[in-house]
């Protein structure tokens, strides 16, 4: 369809959206013009768009999903309406139904530990543990681990230059562990990239990883390392904040190295940290334990 590979390239060259974020959106918009069926998109109304939600409630997708869905679908009609003088937008008023709040999932620090120490055993162990540190040192989304090149490396300076989202660029402090990881992944590296390859992270072809291949990667290694749960690279990213939060108490400075637009974005890691400092409060107030009954 003309008009979805023109708002896709709108994504990529005017917004600025990586590669990942530009997918995510082709896929929640492919799932609308499946809806719309013969029906082009210029002509639906907001009752097709409720009578959607309601189909994809009724699978069972969460609210949240439903609510991402219909903000790539708003996007879209946006788009039609400033660049293809589209009149109206069906998606204005549709309101996904209402999720019940989950707080992301957090390693605690023994578990992240356990999980970056990777046995270093072969080249792309190397790489692997080089990966999970630098996540956990960070706090990098995925896109901007993957999409990181050798020159936005200072290892002198201990930081790494990122882009995030919206092509906003952001300098991000790298601990001592994971600069003695990229430090031994340089040189098997060099055994792998490409001459033209300037990519920090690439795979035994000697291509920059894939977001798809980093997630499975993290995903076998958690069940190596034994470490439990549905482990993805926000888990890292989640911890990072939540151990920097209650070591610190900082949510500035959080917000800062997460690259969050809003500091409300960041403020669900102080619930995580309150979740932390009511778990030591149960265990070891002296008043604070359940009292047991005496019937």
């Amino acid at each position: 369809m003309e008009l979805l590979d023109n708002y896709l390239a709108y994504l990529a060259f005017e917004r600025g959206l990586s590669q990942l974020s530009r997918e995510n959106y082709a896929r929640d918009l492919k799932i609308l013009l499946d809806f719309a069926g013969d029906t082009p998109v210029t002509a639906l109304q907001p009752t097709h768009i409720r009578r959607y939600v309601a189909a994809m409630h009724g699978k069972g997708l969460s609210g949240k999903s439903i609510a991402r869905r219909l903000s790539a679908w708003r996007g879209f009609y946006d788009f039609l309406a400033q660049r293809h003088g589209f009149g109206s937008n069906p998606c204005i008023g549709v309101r996904p139904p209402k999720s019940p709040s989950t707080l992301p999932q957090v390693l605690s620090v023994e578990q992240a530990s356990r999980l970056v120490q990777i046995e270093a055993d072969d080249d792309l162990a190397v790489r692997d543990r080089a990966i999970c540190e630098l996540f956990y040192s960070s706090g990098l989304r995925l896109a901007e681990l993957v999409g990181l090149d050798v020159s936005g490396l200072d290892l002198a300076d201990a930081t790494v230059t990122v882009i995030g989202k919206g092509s906003k660029t952001r300098i991000v402090p790298v601990g001592a562990y994971a600069i003695e990881s990229i430090r031994a992944w340089l040189p098997q590296r060099a055994l792998f990239a490409r001459p033209d390859e300037v990519a920090l992270f690439v795979s035994k072809r000697g291509r920059r990883l894939s977001p798809r291949a980093v997630q499975y990667r993290l995903k076998v290694l958690a069940l190596r390392q034994g470490v439990a749960g549905d482990i993805h690279p926000h888990t890292l990213r989640h911890s990072f904040a939540t151990h920097v939060l209650q070591s610190s108490g900082d949510l500035r400075a959080v917000q800062e190295m997460l690259g969050h637009a809003n500091i409300s974005t960041t403020q669900v890691y102080t619930h995580l940290d309150f979740q932390h400092l009511a778990k030591v409060y149960d265990a070891a107030h002296p008043r604070a334990k359940k009292i047991k009954s005496k019937s």
